[in-house]
């Protein structure tokens, strides 16, 4: 079946395919980039963002433990309205913690996050203890490293965090040194974002995932600003704190949510067809199928305005719809994201797959609900119910013996 045409937007008219600001797309990426945030240690990437919102005038708050919700008000102003729709990303990225501090000076660590020592290797680091005053570089190491001592053995050694050390650049060679700077088993190590642009239009840098995500979430919301669109349907932008440990979007969002839209970061590797000069629907991930209608009604909308989309199916993966899903929220769920090739790796992808997903967010913001009754409760009649008329299934025919006689 092919998707049904998009909802109208205020008053009426199809949602306008506004201008995006690359400017600001590219030096709001780069400004959180730049700004360390692993799951755990997300305070100071949460006070940028806010500073970003308040520029655009957004009312917004933070949770108990840091999440950051701002509204996008419905027809009327403000924050007014109820808030039926939430556009959830997360600032926080995968890192590291000292685990022990060794004998030799160095720093044995484990990750935060799910990711593979193999592309931790010969990563620079920064060390951040209690003391924020005390903060130092560093580097990822296999503990055989140096090719003049130990020849052919490095190119054998396992592979594995177990296989690793973090060299701290500082004059220590001894646990006690390590003391004496203030390291201690529980602090944070930064893997270092490095982010760089090339001329034709390639973001390499650790952490795309997912502060590329987030900056075109800003940008998009910048569009809306800048032309004076207020939305049909009153929307939030749940900014959270612990997606790459699992539990992203537990909380905050708005009890009347129908519908979510998770902006993450779209898998670019042998077998998936999500792109990284597109936007990218994701159909399924490890935890299941997202919504049939609002998945849809995204596509619908991305080739009514020539946006360049992929769909495809992730196998290693979940988002911040998961754990909003799990925690019981009675909403609508896709996901959406520009494609990341090497994710939680050596991380790339393109400025014009960040502006597809932006302006598809911006489409997106500007239309009413996938269906603008039904979803604007939480239960109704059967006779009222969506169903057989928006997703057909045929019927299997039936065998001459199925009755039994």
């Amino acid at each position: 079946m092919t998707a049904a045409p998009a909802p109208a937007g205020a008053d009426g008219q199809p949602p306008r395919d506004l201008p995006v600001d690359v400017d600001h797309l590219r030096s709001t990426m780069l400004d959180l980039l730049l700004t360390p945030s692993p799951s755990g240690r997300t305070d100071a990437v949460m006070q940028l963002v806010g500073d970003h919102i308040k520029e655009l005038g957004l009312p917004f708050d933070l949770t108990r433990r840091g999440l950051l919700r701002a509204r996008l008000g419905a027809e009327g102003g403000g924050g007014a309205g109820t808030v039926r729709r939430a556009v959830v990303v997360h600032a926080d990225t995968i890192g590291c913690m000292v685990k022990r501090l060794k004998e030799n000076g160095r720093l044995e660590v484990v990750p935060v996050g799910t990711h593979s020592a193999r592309f931790s290797e010969g990563a620079h680091v920064t060390v951040m203890t209690d003391d924020p005053e005390c903060v130092y570089t560093g580097t990822v190491l296999p503990l055989l490293s140096a090719g003049h001592a130990f020849g052919d053995d490095i190119d054998t050694q396992g592979v594995g965090w177990h296989q690793v050390e973090v060299r701290i650049d500082e004059p220590v060679t001894d646990r006690e040194g390590l003391e004496a700077l203030g390291v201690q088993v529980g602090d944070f190590v930064a893997l270092d974002a490095d982010p760089r642009i090339t001329p034709g239009g390639y973001v390499k840098s650790r952490h795309l995932d997912d502060k590329a995500g987030l900056a075109a979430c800003l940008t998009a919301l910048k569009a809306l600003v800048d032309a004076g669109v207020r939305p049909r349907v009153g929307a939030q932008l749940l900014v959270t704190i612990g997606e790459e440990v699992g539990f992203g979007a537990t909380h905050g969002l708005d009890p009347d949510i129908s519908e979510l839209v998770a902006v993450d970061n779209a898998v670019v590797a042998a077998g998936q067809a999500s792109s990284e000069h597109a936007v990218n629907v994701g159909m399924m991930d490890m935890t299941g199928p997202f919504d049939y209608h609002l998945s849809r009604r995204l596509l619908a909308l991305a080739a009514e305005h020539d946006v360049p989309v992929r769909r495809d199916v992730y196998r290693h993966y979940r988002s911040d719809a998961a754990p909003a899903l799990e925690a019981g929220i009675e909403a609508r769920a896709a996901l959406v994201g520009a494609g990341v090739d090497s994710g939680h790796g050596h991380e790339r992808t393109h400025l014009d797959g960040l502006v597809a997903l932006t302006r598809l967010l911006v489409l997106y913001l500007q239309t009413d609900l996938v269906f603008a009754d039904w979803d604007r409760h939480a239960a109704g009649p059967l006779d009222e119910f969506p169903s057989e008329s928006v997703q057909p299934a045929p019927r299997e025919p039936a065998r001459e013996d199925a009755t039994g006689a």
